[in-house]
């Protein structure tokens, strides 16, 4: 497996990592054990990127990882997010303070029986608290030797610079896939003059992406992303025509249609790190394939003219929650 760095930190990360919200009940029911069995698999793979946040399940899925990781820890670049409550009459909150991070970082760590979480983000920036502020309680985490490196999630460029200024970030992760790419590129940008890697969460376009969904009765009843704009009548066949065309080219390819948007997104660079999540073993070996898909220039802007910036049709989430991203 391909080794990539993470910004200027002394991580290295496998070139696919794995994200994990999946295993917490988000895209409908997960079985422990089979999602244990999952990321001991992953790490068997080679792929040493494993991502979590205290949201995920509301601190299941680190509790999870703890279980997953027992005897194993060297093998995983561990990351975990704080910054988002629970709110039950609505969208989720944001907590910035810096106490609260101290707070969250001790949580975390109990939960997932480390010492020391490897890369830690803000998961969703505060407007309310100073980035400043936030990011400097951050840096006492590394200076205590909790977290090794520190990230954002889904910070808009001119964050990205006030908090880089403060503690270098290693990362930034935000949703990035064919479909769904307007603010990553320009994130992208401002990652690549300070030396920022750029983690692609989402690489499938929730699903849409691997060509499984053709109607909306592929997507479970319970699942979230029945939820979500792009899922949604007026937008959802407009959004499958897209993928016909990359299921075309796939064809060509001799891949999947998986497996060429995740090559599409890693020949954007050695810093773009895809960690696209699964709840099952084969879809995982699917991902893993991608690797092997080798894309020319020529083929990488193809591909991108297949379905242009923009071109997807509904928002990357429902109204409420689009308030707190690319902030």
């Amino acid at each position: 497996m391909e080794q990539r760095p993470v910004g200027q930190s002394p991580l290295r990360v496998s070139a696919v990592g794995l994200g994990c919200m999946s295993l917490s009940g988000v895209y409908g029911a997960a079985d422990d054990a089979a999602s244990v069995a999952l990321v001991q698999h992953a790490l068997d793979r080679g792929i040493t990127h494993i991502d979590s946040s205290d949201m995920y399940g509301w601190g299941h899925n680190e509790t999870l990882l703890g279980r997953a990781l027992r005897g194993r820890r060297d093998q995983a670049v561990l990351t975990t997010k704080f910054g988002q409550t629970r709110n039950p009459a609505g969208a989720n909150l944001v907590n910035g303070r810096p106490e609260y991070v101290r707070e969250a970082c001790d949580a975390s760590l109990t939960r997932l029986g480390v010492d020391v979480i490897d890369l830690y983000y803000q998961h969703r920036v505060d407007p309310s608290v100073p980035i400043e502020d936030t990011v400097g309680a951050m840096k006492g985490l590394v200076e205590a030797g909790k977290v090794r490196a520190l990230g954002l999630s889904e910070a808009a460029p001119a964050t990205i610079r006030r908090a880089h200024a403060v503690h270098p970030i290693a990362a930034v992760q935000s949703e990035f896939s064919l479909l769904y790419r307007v603010e990553a590129e320009e994130t992208l940008r401002v990652c690549r003059e300070l030396g920022i890697s750029f983690v692609a969460y989402s690489p499938l376009g929730r699903g849409f992406l691997t060509g499984q969904i053709q109607k909306i009765a592929d997507i479970p009843e319970g699942d979230r992303r029945r939820d979500h704009p792009r899922f949604q009548d007026g937008n959802f066949g407009h959004n499958v025509d897209l993928v016909h065309r990359i299921e075309a080219i796939a064809a060509e390819k001799g891949c999947t249609p998986s497996q060429l948007v995740l090559a599409w997104l890693l020949a954007q660079g050695p810093d773009v790190l895809p960690i696209p999540g699964t709840k099952r073993k084969d879809r995982l070996e699917e991902n893993l394939g991608a690797a092997a898909v080798k894309l020319g220039a020529a083929d990488v802007a193809r591909i991108s003219a297949a379905v242009p910036s923009g071109a997807a049709a509904g928002t990357r989430y429902p109204a409420p929650q689009m308030k707190s991203v690319y902030l």
